[in-house]
């Protein structure tokens, strides 16, 4: 029973934060309603056995990605004048998405209640001593270890390649030069001089 009530309360929260998401005029406030959806989806995820789905949308989505969003919306001079007047513009666009998405909707509807897909079959056979979390580790460190490592080596590759074409050298500007530093002579070094008043310094 409470596992009913938890269902629903997740349900309800997830849906009613994604609305405010679209529905709300301030963009750190649908940052932030995102957040919430984020959260109440991963309790959700919790309710299906998904643990590591769960730990995943907080880890990464709500500490990864829902910051980033809410750091750039903040940093970003946004026009809200210019945002309404656009609205009025891009109207039909959206009212043909909306239409098309509803469509999709009624079709998913539809097909879910001509009944699902047995799926038994293809599924991997469920192991009952074993928790989510370390039947995908096992999968992903033996089976899979290969894929895994070659993913990380593309991540890696592009993050060297996003340094690499950022990392530019700009004439004009005084860097740091350690060795320098080091060389330097005591009688090179700035003075600081508090000379009275009416008398000069000596250069």
């Amino acid at each position: 029973m409470i596992q009913l009530i938890a269902f629903y309360l997740f349900a309800t929260i997830v849906i009613a934060s994604a609305a405010m998401v679209i529905f709300a005029r301030n963009p750190v406030h649908s940052v932030m309603w995102l957040i919430l959806a984020f959260f109440n989806a991963a309790g959700l995820m919790l309710l299906a056995g998904a643990e590591f789905i769960a730990m995943l949308l907080v880890i990464v989505y709500v500490g990864a990605v829902a910051v980033l969003f809410l750091f750039v919306v903040m940093m970003l001079d946004i026009d809200f004048a210019e945002l309404r007047a656009g609205f009025v513009r891009y109207f039909p666009l959206g009212a043909l998405v909306a239409i098309i998405l509803a469509a999709e909707l009624v079709f998913a509807v539809g097909a879910w209640s001509a009944g699902g897909i047995d799926l038994a079959a293809r599924a991997a056979p469920v192991v009952s001593d074993k928790s989510n979390i370390q039947q995908i580790g096992e999968l992903l460190y033996t089976r899979y270890i290969f894929l895994f490592e070659a993913a990380g080596i593309v991540l890696l590759v592009a993050m060297i390649g996003a340094i690499v074409l950022t990392h530019r050298q700009r004439g004009g500007v005084r860097g740091q030069n350690i060795s320098q530093q080091v060389r330097r002579r005591p009688e090179d070094a700035t003075r600081l001089v508090d000379p009275g008043v009416g008398q000069g310094m000596e250069l």
